[in-house]
């Protein structure tokens, strides 16, 4: 089980002066009289009008922040996911006092392309996954004040057919509902897997596999969440939100291949013209990160994760326990990694994301240079990754990692004693 989440003006303008007779110089002394010109030759003799330059203008300084949504419920268990509907209503309520735009993803795109301008800062607005929250709660909520948005759903997580589809997930029919009332659909793979996972794909399939069987199923999860969409739907799927905001060249370049002319991660920085398309920042909002949403709204910079300044660290490099790819036999491991390989590390900034949990206080030992947490939460599905950061030389690094729990196992896990 691959888990829960698996599942183009050249305008040519030519003269038409073919066969067109030499005129008279006026200013030239002739023993001739000077012949009155026919009509033809007068028109001729006419230059023709400059056609209007009928493109838009485009203000190539105006600025875009693109938030993130999953769940919206009343009691938050999972923060790193769910909102409540109270906040969500807070925060779309902000948006319209503030006078913040929010414009249709189909707008960016053409401002991207040249072809449309949009507001000097803008916002818009993104739902992932496919959650029947989103189709309960927080599609009456952006009806009332009027908000476009774009669903980014992963197919395989919707019902009836979905292999990882629940009951809190949403319908197809439902999803054309919202099709048919103007919403932006788009892809987000086809069974929410962090696609640079090659071995997790080959512990699923219990086999090796070759660079072209992974090739295969990289493009099962881009192109062919694409074509699904389109066949299914009759839209046009023009962008994909990469799952977990994971991606390396590889699954960019899959990504862009396919014919996708953007791909959005998780790693939220007010976008501009000139922002890279195969990684575009969005602001994931997070129950327990009101700031993060305020950041955006204040266009503030880029939010806490992997922006254009952040390098990018290989768990190898790390030592990290469990390791990359392993299956540990329960809900509530040790989680740590030795970040000596990295450099001087600022100690205050080292931090641990786990997925399912978001940040967690993790420890840091100066001496040893390893960072540390006991998992005491039990973690709810069979694969967790881990994202651990630091700022080293000035600048941010970062690295993540995924290990398995063994299902059985993890149910026999006892629940942590509470306090």
């Amino acid at each position: 089980m691959i888990g829960r989440k698996m599942a183009v003006v050249t305008v040519a303008f030519a003269l038409g002066l073919s066969g067109c007779n030499k005129l008279p110089n006026p200013l030239a002394k002739s023993d001739k009289a000077t012949a009155t010109p026919t009509p033809a030759a007068a028109a001729a003799a006419t230059p023709a009008p400059t056609p209007e330059d009928t493109r838009p203008k485009i203000d190539q300084t105006s600025q875009v922040v693109v938030y993130g949504y999953h769940r919206f419920v009343d009691k938050v268990r999972r923060p790193d996911t769910e909102i409540t509907p109270q906040m969500f209503e807070e925060q779309m309520k902000l948006l319209k006092e503030r006078e913040i735009p929010v414009i249709p993803m189909q707008d960016f795109l053409a401002w991207r392309r040249g072809e449309k301008s949009i507001p000097p800062r803008a916002a818009i607005i993104t739902l992932d996954d496919g959650w029947l929250t989103q189709y309960t709660v927080a599609w009456p909520i952006l009806k009332k004040y009027d908000f476009p948005f774009t669903m980014f759903v992963y197919t395989e997580g919707l019902r009836p057919t979905g292999h990882f589809a629940g009951g809190a997930a949403m319908t197809w029919d439902q999803l054309a509902e919202m099709r048919d009332a103007g919403v932006d659909i788009q892809g987000h793979s086809a069974t929410h897997q962090d696609l640079r996972n090659k071995r997790r794909v080959e512990a699923i399939s219990k086999k090796k596999l070759t660079e072209e069987e992974y090739g295969e199923w990289l493009k099962d999860e881009t192109a062919g969440v694409k074509k699904a969409l389109e066949d299914r739907l009759g839209i046009r799927v023009n962008a994909f939100a990469v799952p977990y905001g994971f991606h390396d060249e590889t699954v960019r370049k899959a990504v862009l291949d396919t014919g996708y002319e953007a791909m959005f991660t998780v790693y939220g920085q007010p976008l501009t013209m000139n922002s890279s398309m195969d990684s575009l920042g969005r602001y994931l909002i997070e129950a327990n990160k009101p700031k993060v949403f305020t950041d955006a709204l204040n266009f503030g910079g880029a939010a806490a994760g992997a922006g254009p300044s952040t390098a990018a660290v290989s768990a190898s490099a790390l030592s990290t326990q469990p390791a990359e790819g392993e299956t540990v036999r329960t809900a509530t491991p040790l989680i740590r990694a030795d970040l000596s390989s990295l450099g001087e590390i600022e100690p205050k900034s080292v931090q641990m994301r786990i997925s399912g949990q978001g940040l967690v206080p993790a420890s840091y030992d100066e001496k040893t240079k390893t960072v540390s947490y006991q998992v005491t939460q039990k973690l709810r599905d069979d694969t967790c990754t881990v994202i651990v950061s630091a700022r080293s030389g000035g600048k941010r690094v970062e690295a993540n990692w995924s290990f398995m729990i063994d299902d059985a196992a993890a149910a026999a896990t006892p629940a942590p004693a509470k306090k």
